[in-house]
């Protein structure tokens, strides 16, 4: 007898569906799984037999064929076992039910027939729904990953006894509900807060530019300045994430198997901080079935390098396209991915290699240059923002009176990026100033004269590059909208520039 069951696969960040087709006939006892199975896959025969035979079920006789369609796509990982399980039973008479066709079943089978939780759910749950099934059975512990999908019935099911006894209708489950508005009201316990950092005033503001631009920032000064513990608290001042950014997000962390177990939604924006000996393919994603890196689980939230120039040049150079593209494309034998990656880099480093400005190393100007020289000019150019972090005065140290709580600071990161929302309605894909194109810097970064005269000496002295052209008209531009002015005044410019000059301070 023939079986067929619905499945789904995980590809990149999107999934596509499988059928799962399980032929019970006549000959000697055997299993055959065909449909370009991986390792993972192939052992799912053995897993499936013990676990039908542990939930009180017999193993098919004769010989099985099960197919994976479509058989030209290679299938991974262990998300078949529950419908290459349900698909033996129907296959075999022990399990009689026209629901078949009204769901599809995603699910790893332990030996004792428990299900298991899997990676990958949620873009899952949303293929399920285009696919315009009734629902999805789901394993107990993250179904209610899938359940944030709106208009899909997810059943979650803890054992094969209980997925067949649903399917049969002798036993009821009611579907998951969850209450996406209730988890974005939810805030994190002991959350960094900026009013822990003392002094530092003119960081805190360049910091509050970047988040009100979503602009990448480079942090430059001696150790012991605040740099990581500024770095850790940007994002409690970032806007809060809406529920198609906290959806991509969280495909992207499903796949990576960063979930809780029961937690529905990412809803505040993460925060990634690699340590500087990552490879290539930790930071991108890749291995031979390609998965997301740092980069990406990064997605709609910060990235933050520390040590830079410690990170391997080719590494670094990797992450160039990303930075303008907001997404990686990864190539392998099997087939090409691209996975998002709109971060925003945060980065910090020393300015020698003792730790000190140049004019006061005791390096020699060789070895400041070799290390400097870790960093391309082309990378430098793709971060927005430069500021020194200079150590911190004694009497700010000693100051009991609290800074300004990321409270305040976030409500006038929210307030730009209301009028960044406004302004590019029409355009979906910019999502903030520093997203802009270039036409979009000409329409909306309009200089008179007088301004546009100052900028251009700035350029010719500090011999900037056409690209950081446009990255000081972008901030510019954010900065005229933290002050809520429709035009960029030269104050604005003035303080924009303020922010490329460094890099050229140190690096000559």
């Amino acid at each position: 007898m023939l079986a067929k069951v619905c499945s789904a696969a995980v590809q990149g960040i999107q999934a596509f569906p499988v059928e799962v087709e399980v032929n019970a006939g006549s000959g000697g006892n055997k299993i055959i799984i065909v449909g370009l199975p991986d390792a993972a896959v192939r052992e799912s025969q053995d897993r499936v037999c013990t676990a039908l035979k542990n939930s009180g079920y017999g193993i098919p006789q004769g010989r099985t064929t099960i197919n994976l369609a479509p058989a030209d796509v290679r299938k991974e990982g262990p998300i078949y076992d529950l419908p290459i399980a349900i698909g033996m039973l129907a296959a075999s008479d022990q399990l009689t039910t026209d629901q078949l066709d009204n769901f599809v079943m995603v699910g790893e089978l332990a030996l004792t027939g428990a299900i298991r939780p899997i990676k990958g759910l949620l873009p899952v749950a949303l293929e399920a729904k285009r696919m315009g099934v009734m629902g999805l059975l789901a394993p107990v512990e993250n179904a209610a990953e899938a359940a944030v999908v709106e208009g899909l019935s997810v059943i979650p099911v803890g054992s094969l006894r209980e997925a067949a006894r649903f399917l049969s209708g002798e036993e009821r489950i009611l579907p998951v509900k969850v209450d996406a508005d209730a988890l974005f009201s939810e805030a994190p316990a002991d959350a960094p807060d900026m009013a822990d950092v003392k002094g530092q005033e003119s960081v805190k503001r360049s910091l509050e530019i970047a988040a009100a631009g979503g602009h990448n920032a480079l942090m430059i000064g001696p150790p012991g300045t605040g740099k990581s513990m500024l770095a850790k608290r940007l994002p409690s001042i970032l806007p809060p994430m809406n529920l198609a950014e906290a959806l991509e997000t969280t495909k992207v962390h499903s796949i990576a198997g960063l979930l809780r177990s029961g937690q529905a939604l990412v809803t505040c924006r993460p925060f990634r901080d690699p340590h500087h000996t990552a490879s290539d393919a930790g930071l991108l994603g890749g291995n031979q079935n390609p998965t997301p890196g740092e980069i990406s689980i990064a997605h709609h939230g910060v990235l933050f390098l520390d040590e830079l120039p410690e990170f391997k040049r080719s590494v670094l150079e990797t992450m160039r396209q990303p930075l303008e593209e907001g997404r990686v494309t990864i190539s392998r034998a099997a087939g090409t991915m691209t996975f998002p990656a709109q971060f925003q880099l945060i980065a910090a480093m020393n300015p020698t290699p003792d730790g000190k400005m140049p004019a006061e190393s005791n390096c020699s100007p060789r070895e400041i240059q070799n290390y400097l020289g870790r960093i391309s000019g082309p990378l430098l150019d793709r971060i927005d923002i430069h500021v020194e972090v200079p150590a911190v005065k004694f009497r700010e140290i000693a100051d009991a009176r609290p800074g300004e709580p990321s409270e305040a600071i976030r409500q006038r990161v929210i307030a730009a990026r209301n009028i960044q929302r406004r302004r590019f309605e029409s355009r979906p894909s910019i999502t903030c100033n520093a997203r802009m194109t270039s036409r979009d810097i000409k329409e909306h970064c309009r200089l008179d004269s007088a301004t546009s005269e100052l900028l251009k000496m700035a350029m010719e002295e500090n011999n900037l590059s056409a690209r950081a052209y446009d990255r000081i008209l972008k901030v510019s531009r954010t900065i005229a909208d933290l002050d809520a002015s429709e035009n960029i005044t030269a104050e604005h410019v003035c303080e924009a520039i303020q922010y490329r000059s460094l890099d050229r301070q140190i690096w000559g």
